[in-house]
């Protein structure tokens, strides 16, 4: 670690902290007797605490974010040039580095033309949400404005995004929430006999759940569906097969906007460059952020078909007629210069190439450790982004409780490995440990990873 801090400038740090910053996700009661952790410093895959202690970052971030790992100055000289030259200027001009990101992300989305820019994966959802809404005002008279999302996704933490939040926990107290948000059921093959379903076609039978939902609702009053490509928060649920296409036909078939958020599996997370690319299926509308400049600047985006962008433009005449929104900090122009480099970067590297052969590597690595370990009750995932469901009992399937999850992942941290797990999200099924190292990971780093919950299995588990 950089030693250009003292040892007192830290511990004014710390001491700012603990009086001031009021952290995300955490309750500050063990503050008061406990340090808050400060990350100082990241180079590659790994990052320096203030007491100078490395960590191997399997989480990328925490929450899934810095796909090409720490330290990359390209990406901050990048920035620092376009700051230096332009920083901002509202959305309703261009920039140059808005331009060619734009064209850059589309050349790798075929079917989509056009980018919104935001600065969160929530204001991008909501970005979304309106949109559906105002199409449904502008074509059908405002009846079909219901927007389905699917129990255990997870699409973001404003109102809007929490009224289609599938996780309940993640909801509680925050009601009462927008109307207009129907839940449909989740995919997870495994917990299929937790809903009743067939033991066969697992996966046309989930989306004909779907199709259920619409039916009950009515057609005419559905407008939009948002799905995760791969369930993130909620498990790391890879969809069954049969599933997608399934899907993609019934909103073809209701004329249903088929919203794709892209979050936490765009740009590369899962060997693609976006996940619905493993599955054959043509969306309307695609969210994306976390890994999109890799968390060096703050940038979102909802790309859209023409047909859509053109659903905006089609009477100028109309005061009205146009998508009447606006990201303040969707203006700035870090963000895609940021992401130009980081898209650079990733290509010039093979890091979807090596996403694949590294994630194929650690989900065989988890398969071993689930020989060893009857904890593991179902290991999943795609790319560098992968899932390991603990259970009491491999026969019953009943979940462990989330208390003896979380001390596996605190174990790791002890070990100087950061991994995640689903947490206070899911009642009776935070049982989900949570892995997403950055693209640029070896199979050193993963044997590292796997040997530290390897160990921490047998002690919680022994």
């Amino acid at each position: 670690m950089d030693g250009t801090l003292t040892k007192n400038d830290l511990s004014h740090v710390v001491e700012a902290d603990r009086a001031h910053v009021w952290h995300h996700l955490i309750q500050h009661k063990p503050f008061e007797t406990n340090d808050p952790r400060i990350i100082v410093e990241g180079k590659g895959m790994r990052v320096w605490d203030q007491k100078g202690k490395e960590h191997l970052d399997a989480v990328s971030g925490g929450v899934w974010t810095v796909n090409v790992g720490y330290g990359r100055e390209s990406i901050a000289k990048a920035v620092y040039d376009q700051l230096i030259k332009l920083n901002y200027f509202a959305g309703s001009a261009g920039s140059i580095p808005g331009a060619l990101f734009s064209e850059k992300l589309i050349s790798k989305m075929p079917g989509m033309t056009r980018v919104y820019y935001t600065n969160s994966g929530s204001e991008a959802n909501e970005k979304a949400f309106k949109m559906i809404r105002q199409i449904a005002h502008k074509r059908y008279g405002g009846t079909k404005h219901k927007i389905l999302y699917r129990d255990r996704d997870y699409h973001g933490t404003t109102i809007g995004c929490l009224s289609a939040g599938g996780q309940d926990e993640r909801n509680a107290q925050y009601g009462p929430f927008t109307p207009g948000f129907v839940r449909v059921p989740h995919c997870l093959e495994y917990r299929a006999g937790d809903q009743g379903a067939p033991t066969e076609n697992y996966g046309e039978w989930a989306a004909d759940q779907i199709e259920q939902v619409i039916l009950r609702e009515g057609p005419d009053t559905v407008g939009g569906l948002c799905l995760e490509p791969v369930t993130a928060g909620g498990g790391v649920i890879t969809p069954p097969q049969g599933y997608w296409d399934r899907v993609q036909e019934i909103c073809r078939k209701y004329d249903i906007l088929l919203h794709i958020d892209e979050v936490v599996c765009g740009v590369g997370r899962t060997g693609t460059w976006f996940g619905y690319q493993h599955y054959g299926v043509q969306p309307d509308m695609v969210t994306m952020a976390k890994g999109v400049a890799s968390g060096y600047a703050a940038i979102a985006c909802l790309v859209t078909t023409e047909d859509v962008f053109s659903m905006f433009k089609d009477n100028a005449d109309d005061p009205m007629n146009y998508f009447r929104d606006i990201s303040t900090f969707g203006g700035c122009t870090a963000g895609p210069a940021a992401a130009l480099e980081n898209m650079r970067i990733i290509e010039d590297e093979g890091l979807l190439e090596n996403t694949t052969e590294i994630g194929h590597y650690m989900l065989d690595q988890l398969h071993a450790l689930a020989d060893k370990h009857a904890v593991i009750g179902n290991v999943r995932g795609k790319g560098l982004f992968l899932g390991a469901e603990l259970v009491e009992d491999r026969e019953t399937r009943k979940p462990m409780a989330e208390k003896r999850v979380q001390k596996v992942v605190a174990d790791c941290m002890q070990q100087g490995i950061i991994i995640g797990a689903t947490n206070r999200s899911l009642p009776g099924y935070n049982n989900t440990l949570c892995f997403s190292p950055a693209l640029i990971a070896t199979k050193d780093d993963i044997d590292q990873i796997i040997a530290s919950v390897d160990e921490a299995l047998g002690r919680e588990f022994a």
